[in-house]
């Protein structure tokens, strides 16, 4: 998709057609492409075996098991696998104590100092797996520490007769990044492996920020245990919230199959234990059977070690990776594809439409002067008059195009405005006084809500002002296509519904936020720096896009008209200039029919070469006429 586009681009520098609003679109769309990566959300409750999962999909080529997997309680902070071309490979292990901090998870992350990092040494898997054994470092600190950090939950200790420890076990890290040479990492896949449902819900930044940017989500249950009280809270809070309505990109994983291997029964008796599990999984978690996937991840990591086909089969994770290879990652194909076609396929349009609208002008002018006669000065002199009056015409249509352009601008501006990071920082700042300056629980939650009904506020001035602009642009493009003859272009929208979807779903997550129990027992000062750390910065990170995208489309939106306009002011011009001299002698005439020859031999080149662009992106990429709007 990068080659095709950066083919088009090269066009349009070729051929004079790159403006400043352009080449933004293009390098912005570019750019997104080369830094796209499909992040697959490993989620589970403890002892389900996703470690092990990891293992068996992704590092069984380095012999050992190289991310901690162990019975019992294992992966004790959320990692992330990646490839960084420029930092090698290592893990960046970032301290337990960050939690305190008011510093947003997402400035730590740049923050290379803040991290400690071991270096991986690809060629020796030993190494690696000792360094990857420091995910599950623990260390005791004191109860009222534990308690400071989030990570100790009296109630849930009493359930497990644990009352008043002097000390508590906690995990010496909050996060891991983790940057490995794997094929599929380096080719842009990331992994994110989450911890069970206690660190979730005590780490907001995942909840509500990284699960729901990732593309695919599997989650895994355990064979000999179905589907848990443990589990349905996970899948409810959690996984229900990222995944959409259609459940595309989501896949369950149902581990451990190899717990219902027994020699003493045959195997039909076997495959029935295991679709009567899925059945009942399915039935829990609301959702097709097709979802499920049935697997031993212990096995298959021990059969691709040891190259064994049977052991392979049986584990029977093929059809997950099939599933995840295909079906995810086409999944997220047709994402990128719309994205595409949004922003360059409007270009590409327009490029292709004023293209052919220029070569048909200059082949019906080269027709009509080569008839011409010298001799015939009267109908020289009346087709001479009659360009005379469009060249009045074009400069009537100048005018009305500059009224529009400046009604136009009134009426973006309005729209920039709106958008305004000013205006919500206003709102935040105002908000969070009163929020951090209530005495209740209860008045610190009806000031969370009055923040997103703020917010919500702002959002409905910015889509009534985008409809409105909508209206006005699809007006302004019919008035030029019929009442002065342009070639149509289906106008460009702003598509703030995108955005107002994004935001919506943010405000959505503020209610369950403003609303749960942890928010009720949380120390307020937590509260409003998880709530402004996370979902504020979310949100305005979004309003920051739609204003950034808004911008682009803005400036864009009239040129297929500014286009068509200085197009026929140069085919007047060249009219003009041919009548004079073909009433002054036949040599100049037929000099100046020569000259519009040329032109026409440039045009078809450039129309060719265009239409070759078009016919790489129908065949490479699978983009056809119609989704071109050609």
């Amino acid at each position: 998709m990068i080659q095709t586009i950066e083919m088009y681009q090269n066009w349009r520098k070729c051929y004079s057609f790159e403006g400043a609003n352009s080449i933004e679109t293009i390098t912005n769309i570019l750019q997104s492409l080369s830094q796209d990566r499909i992040t697959l959300a490993f989620v589970a409750e403890f002892s389900r075996g996703k470690t092990e999962l990891i293992n068996a999909l992704f590092f069984a080529e380095t012999g050992v098991r190289l991310l901690p997997s162990s019975p019992g309680r294992t992966t004790m902070c959320p990692a992330e696998l990646f490839f960084d071309k420029e930092g090698g490979n290592y893990i960046r292990l970032l301290e337990i104590e960050t939690r305190l901090e008011e510093i947003p998870f997402f400035e730590l992350k740049k923050d290379i100092q803040r991290w400690k990092q071991i270096d991986l040494d690809r060629t020796n898997p030993k190494q690696m797996q000792s360094a990857f054994q420091e995910l599950v470092a623990v260390k005791r600190v004191s109860r009222e520490k534990a308690i400071e950090l989030g990570l100790f939950d009296e109630k849930e200790a009493a359930e497990q007769g644990i009352i008043n420890p002097e000390t508590v076990e906690i995990p010496c890290w909050r996060h891991a990044l983790i940057s490995f040479p794997h094929p599929l990492l380096q080719a842009g896949l990331g992994i994110l492996d989450t911890p069970g449902l206690n660190a979730l819900g005590s780490e907001p930044e995942l909840t509500l920020s990284m699960l729901p940017s990732v593309q695919a989500v599997v989650f895994v249950i355990a064979a000999d245990t179905g589907v848990t009280k443990s589990d349905l809270s996970m899948w409810n809070l959690h996984v229900c919230r990222v995944t959409n309505s259609n459940k595309n990109g989501l896949a369950v994983a149902m581990n451990k199959i190899d717990s219902m291997w027994d020699e003493l029964s045959d195997e039909s008796s076997y495959e029935q234990s295991i679709r009567t599990q899925v059945e009942a999984s399915a039935m829990t978690l609301g959702i097709s059977e097709n979802f499920i996937f049935p697997v031993s991840a212990k096995q298959a990591l021990i059969a691709k070690i040891k190259a064994d086909d049977e052991l392979l089969s049986r584990s029977k994770i093929n059809a997950l990776e099939k599933y995840l290879s295909e079906d995810i990652i086409n999944h997220r194909q047709n994402i990128l594809m719309d994205v595409v076609l949004r922003n360059v396929g409007f270009l590409i349009k327009e490029s292709f439409t004023l293209t052919e609208i220029n070569f048909e002008n200059d082949s019906k002018q080269l027709h009509e002067f080569k008839k011409l006669n010298f001799e015939n000065q009267d109908l020289i002199n009346e087709m001479t008059q009659t360009a005379q009056h469009q060249q009045n015409a074009y400069f009537s249509n100048m005018e009305l195009f500059k009224a529009t352009s400046n009604e136009f601008r009134k009426k973006f501006t309005s729209l920039i405005e709106s958008l305004s990071p000013s205006r919500f920082d206003k709102i935040i700042k105002i908000n969070r006084i009163e929020i951090s300056s209530s005495i209740t629980t209860y008045a610190m939650k009806q000031g969370i809500k009055r923040l997103f009904d703020d917010l919500q506020s702002l959002l409905q001035e910015c889509v009534s002002i985008s409809n409105d602009m909508q209206k006005f642009i699809v007006r302004i493009h019919t008035e030029f296509d019929t009442e002065y003859g342009f070639k149509e272009i289906k106008p460009q929208l702003f598509v703030i519904s995108i955005y107002q979807a994004e935001l919506e779903g943010i405000f959505n997550l503020g209610e369950q936020f403003r609303i749960s129990t942890n928010t009720a027992l949380t120390e307020k000062s937590i509260v409003v720096q998880k709530l402004y750390n996370t979902l504020i910065f979310q949100a305005r990170n979004t309003l920051f896009k739609a204003r950034r995208d808004a911008m682009v489309w803005g400036n864009n939106v009239l040129s297929p008209i500014k286009n068509q306009i200085l197009d026929h002011k140069k085919q007047i011009e060249n009219r003009l200039v041919i009548l004079l001299s073909a009433g002054e002698s036949e040599n100049k005439l037929n000099e100046n029919i020569a000259r519009l020859e040329g032109e026409l031999e440039y045009l078809s080149k450039q129309r060719n070469e265009l239409g070759e662009v078009i016919a790489t992106m129908q065949r490479v990429n699978g983009i056809t006429a119609c989704q071109l709007g050609l």
